[in-house]
C-alpha cells in the first residue's frame, strides 16, 4: 500500500473541500488517514486462497458424529466499506454455518476469516461470496451457509438518509443450495 500517495491524496481531498490542511487539527489527518487505511483495507494483500491458507488450521473430526453435525458460528462483528461510495458498512453480524467433512476449523479462525475478507473495498454479497469461499477451502467442504446483516453508511448518513434500513445477504454453497433445514440454522435464534 502506497501511503504516502493516500497522504497527498487526503491533503488534496482536504483542500478541494475547502479546507485547510495546514491548521492544527488537520495538519496529521492525511497521516492518519494513510495508518487507518493500511488497517482498514488490509485484506486487499492476500487472495481468498491465501487468507483460507493462513487461517485454514482445522482438527479431525469425530467420524461418528461428522454426518449429523453443522458447525455455526452466530454473530460475528465486522465492518467494511463500500466499494461505491467507499462508504463504512457498519453494525455488520456474519453467521457462517458448514457441514464437517473429516476436518473441523478452529472457532476463532473463522471469525479471522470474516474480518480479514471484510477488510477490502466490498459489496456486501461479494462479502458472503468471499467468506463461503475461504471457509470452504480452509476446512475442505462444499457445504457452507453465510448470512450478513448490516447497515450501510451511502444509505443511513446520505442519500435517502433511512437510518433503520438494514440489508440481509445470504450465500448458500452445496448441500446449503436445496437444504432449506440447513438454510434456517442461520437465522436468528
Amino acid at each position: 500500500m502506497d501511503t504516502k500517495a493516500i497522504e497527498y491524496h487526503v491533503r488534496e481531498i482536504l483542500k478541494a473541500i475547502g479546507e485547510d490542511p495546514e491548521r492544527e487539527g488537520l495538519r496529521e489527518t492525511p497521516r492518519r488517514v494513510a495508518k487507518m487505511y493500511e488497517e482498514v483495507f488490509e485484506g486487499t494483500k492476500y487472495s481468498n486462497h491465501e487468507i483460507a491458507q493462513m487461517f485454514g488450521k482445522t482438527f479431525a473430526a469425530d467420524n461418528e458424529q461428522q454426518e449429523d453435525t453443522v458447525v455455526v458460528m452466530r454473530d460475528i462483528s465486522v465492518f467494511s466499506y463500500c466499494e461505491h461510495h467507499m462508504a463504512l458498512m457498519y453494525d455488520m453480524y456474519v453467521s457462517v454455518a458448514y457441514i464437517p467433512r473429516g476436518r473441523v476449523l478452529g472457532l476463532s479462525k473463522i471469525t479471522r476469516i470474516c474480518d480479514m475478507a471484510a477488510k477490502r473495498l466490498q459489496l456486501q454479497e461479494r462479502l458472503g461470496h468471499d467468506i463461503a469461499e475461504i471457509i470452504s477451502e480452509a476446512v475442505g467442504t462444499p457445504d457452507v451457509g453465510v448470512r450478513i446483516i448490516g447497515s450501510h453508511s451511502c444509505m443511513t448518513a446520505r442519500g435517502i438518509k433511512n437510518v433503520s434500513a438494514r440489508t440481509v445477504t445470504k450465500t448458500f454453497r452445496g448441500a446449503f443450495k436445496t437444504n432449506t433445514e440447513l438454510q434456517r440454522v442461520l437465522e436468528e435464534q
